[in-house]
């Protein structure tokens, strides 16, 4: 359903059935690590003009993965961690959590 590189890849999927027989797949709920249990890679200032997804790239290689740096940070708005309001702050990079491809 998720490529193997989405946060929500690894979640298992489960069926609901409606009051008329209809089963609906959906992605069970994924709950967020908490930040200081993620193996840290870097840590970064933040700059004004930066991004999430350009932090990432610089970091990680790909910037589809910034939301890895959001779990790796204590705060519940994203745009809390880049930008004009967070230039200045030190932010965490955890290791990549990314995990294999399933086969077959």
């Amino acid at each position: 359903m998720f490529d193997y590189t989405s946060r929500y890849y690894p979640l298992a999927t489960a069926i609901w059935t409606t009051a008329d027989g209809r089963q609906l797949p959906y992605v069970q709920r994924r709950f967020l690590p908490q930040p200081d249990s993620l193996a840290l890679l870097t840590q970064v200032s933040v700059t004004e003009g930066d991004r999430l997804d350009l932090i990432a790239a610089r970091t990680l290689g790909v910037s589809e993965q910034y939301w890895q740096v959001c779990d790796a940070n204590p705060v519940l708005n994203p745009f809390d961690l880049s930008g004009a309001a967070a230039a200045g702050r030190t932010i965490r990079v955890p290791m990549p959590q990314t995990p294999a491809p399933k086969l077959g």
